[in-house]
């Protein structure tokens, strides 16, 4: 078994990497395209994958943050990320991972309860982020949001570091575990 380490490869010289995990296929390529056009110092590079392990022929360079995306509306959806999580190191979740979860703005048709999620991003001390990745609008502000996040994990931002941004969204975190 194959597992996703963060330092298994070297860096890139002003390169970041994300790696976008889920099975809506169509989203991910719709969110990468609108990371791809966020004004970025770096070398933005995006890569795509339904589930890990990822392809061991298939070469890569290193990875600075994975993002696990979830769909509310899909069991299939969380049943990928969590087997997926088996093949990511346990150094990744310094700061490296983030959940997606997409499609609580019609949360009559989820076939996921919020909590779900909001227990499995606390069980992996992860950031959880919330956005309906339908809506263009959204979609774009989210882009924007992780390209800041990847260029703090990829060492980019002076003075920040993947711990830091991973206590930041800690504490933005809303709501506990204990008012569940």
């Amino acid at each position: 078994m194959s597992v996703l380490r963060p330092l298994d490869k070297l860096p890139g010289l002003n390169t970041a990497t994300i790696l976008l995990v889920g099975t809506e296929d169509a989203l991910l390529q719709q969110l990468a395209d609108s990371m791809l056009k966020e004004d970025c110092a770096s070398e933005l590079k995006v890569h795509l994958a339904n589930s890990l392990p990822l392809p061991s022929s298939v070469t890569r360079p290193r990875i600075d943050l994975i993002v696990f995306v979830i769909n509310l509306h899909s069991k299939h959806s969380l049943r990928n990320v969590e087997e997926s999580l088996h093949h990511v190191d346990a150094a990744f979740f310094l700061g490296k991972v983030s959940f997606l979860v997409t499609g609580a703005g019609r949360e009559s048709h989820c076939s996921i309860h919020r909590s779900t999620v909001v227990k499995l991003a606390h069980t992996y001390r992860s950031p959880l982020l919330f956005c309906d990745l339908e809506i263009e609008d959204f979609r774009a502000t989210m882009a924007q949001r992780l390209v800041r996040m990847l260029q703090i994990c990829a060492g980019h931002v002076p003075g920040v570091s993947a711990l830091n941004l991973l206590s930041l969204l800690r504490s933005s975190e809303n709501p506990s575990l204990e008012d569940l």
